[in-house]
């Protein structure tokens, strides 16, 4: 937890795609709802495509969940997409981010975010946060093939 409250996690894996390959892949939000665990997302706003654009995430087990509205603040094909989460249980940004590789792609998913119940929150949140971090990118990657 840094200064402002935010905590950040992050997971990174190699996708043996071409950089553009993998930002189509990753930013095709209907299609993260195969490779993110508990989750259904789908564009907003302009389809969530650009600057301004919107994105919407309901992550759910059975019918218990909450649903992550996000405004799109930075998008640099085939490079980094960085959101703003806007809801009530998820405050803060994500960022996806793709670096060229010999072997293809280093796809990266940060989140800086400010925990609903603070630091001690967090403390027990993100062992799990990052453990759904990568097995989502797990997925991914059989989703890469």
């Amino acid at each position: 937890m840094d200064g402002t409250g935010s905590c950040h996690a992050e997971a990174s894996v190699v996708l043996q795609l071409t950089p553009e390959a993998a930002w189509d892949l990753v930013m095709d939000w209907k299609r993260q709802s195969r490779w993110m665990l508990l989750t259904r997302v789908w564009g907003t706003e302009n389809d969530g495509v650009g600057v301004g654009g919107g994105v919407a995430a309901r992550t759910s087990v059975g019918g218990i969940g909450f649903t992550d509205d996000m405004v799109i603040t930075h998008w640099d094909p085939p490079r980094e997409c960085t959101v703003k989460h806007l809801g009530k249980v998820v405050r803060g940004t994500g960022t996806f981010s793709i670096t060229p590789v010999s072997t293809g792609s280093v796809f990266t998913w940060a989140e800086d975010v400010q925990p609903p119940l603070g630091r001690i929150g967090w403390v027990v949140a993100r062992p799990m946060f990052e453990l759904m971090m990568r097995v989502s990118l797990s997925r991914l990657v059989r989703e890469a093939r």
